[in-house]
């Protein structure tokens, strides 16, 4: 096990020291781009006023024969696309593919000094992070890069979950982690063809009616990736990274993509992956707190100024606990009105 000390300096001679605490900006939507399509990378400084962060995307849904094509694009973009404050990402190919070591070698000595993230898919255990963290550290030392690059996992195996809390505590370059569902479920044998979302069969069922078994009984549908999305928030929290919903597959289905990224967004995500433009509509509203619940909150903490002691507001109860929810509420906020005129109105801010 690596010294704690160890971990705020660079593991490579010349590389930048690394960041000891993750910076939080506005991060509702991870907004997808295959940067081998000329049209969608001619398109990118309009998604860049858009999105909170805009991703490149090397891996899946890109061919084989687009791979070299798409790294280029990439590049392309790093070098000459006017994105505004938008942060650059990019997911490059999984570690076992004979395409990843490419990428990252010309991505970081290229265009090293405009991205910001690098997410790296499949993440089984803290050894995959830590294979990326020193050959980061060698070809940022050998690109003169002055900032680190940070990386984010992708947690879409069973091994990955099961080893989710060492893989968030892998590296302090270690920015966060995203949910993806699909893989996951082959990973499991889950019998799912689903990306996201429900399955009508998951479900649990009332007790029979008196009538007889035969009567009619309602019926719920469940959360088929609580469980693991729980998990995954729970790492992220006790590491101060953040964490993410992933894909939402159904492009058409705008109802279910929002309760989808609605319940990730209530057990703590920060934020989701769009792959389409009425994807990143549908994370700003879900993933910019509710205007009356913001004002609720500022009326706690007005009341509350320091959270200490015990006080009734409106009749409810109000304590040191629910008064750091609040604050989590309102620093959110105030965060997000920096970049939206219309929410700084809307929450009165």
């Amino acid at each position: 096990m690596r010294n704690p000390r160890d971990f705020a300096k660079p593991l490579a001679v010349g590389a930048p020291d690394p960041l000891l605490e993750i910076p939080v900006k506005p991060s509702r939507m991870i907004h997808f781009f295959d940067a081998s399509n000329e049209k969608m990378v001619a398109k990118v400084p309009e998604m860049a006023r858009q999105a909170d962060i805009l991703l490149g995307n090397l891996e899946d849904a890109v061919p084989a024969d687009r791979k070299e094509a798409a790294r280029e694009g990439l590049v392309k973009v790093g070098r000459e696309a006017d994105l505004g404050g938008t942060p650059l990402w990019t997911r490059v190919n999984s570690l076992d593919s004979p395409w990843v070591l490419d990428d990252l070698i010309t991505l970081v000595g290229e265009i090293g000094d405009r991205l910001e993230v690098i997410m790296v898919p499949k993440v089984e255990g803290p050894w995959d992070i830590h294979y990326v963290d020193r050959l980061l550290a060698q070809l940022e030392a050998k690109a003169g890069l002055e900032r680190p690059i940070l990386v984010h996992a992708i947690l879409e195996t069973a091994q990955g979950v099961a080893n989710v809390e060492e893989i968030a505590a892998a590296s302090p370059r270690m920015q966060g982690m995203s949910f993806g569902p699909a893989d996951l479920a082959a990973s499991r044998r889950m019998k799912t063809t689903r990306v996201g979302g429900g399955h009508p069969g998951y479900r649990v069922i009332e007790d029979p009616s008196p009538e007889g078994p035969d009567a009619p009984r309602q019926s719920y549908q469940q959360d088929l990736w609580h469980y693991s999305i729980g998990r995954m928030v729970d790492a992220c929290a006790a590491n101060g990274i953040l964490p993410f919903y992933g894909p939402f597959g159904d492009i058409a289905d705008t109802v279910g993509c929002e309760a989808q990224f609605r319940a990730a967004f209530l057990m703590g995500c920060v934020g989701a992956w769009s792959l389409h433009p009425r994807q990143i509509e549908v994370a700003k509203r879900v993933f910019s707190p509710e205007p009356e619940e913001v004002r609720w909150a500022m009326k706690v903490i007005e009341a509350i100024p320091d959270g200490r002691g015990v006080h009734m507001i409106d009749g409810k109860m109000q304590d040191d606990a629910t008064w750091k929810q609040c604050k989590v509420m309102v620093n959110l906020a105030e965060m997000l009105a920096e970049k939206d005129p219309e929410l700084k109105e809307a929450y009165g801010l």
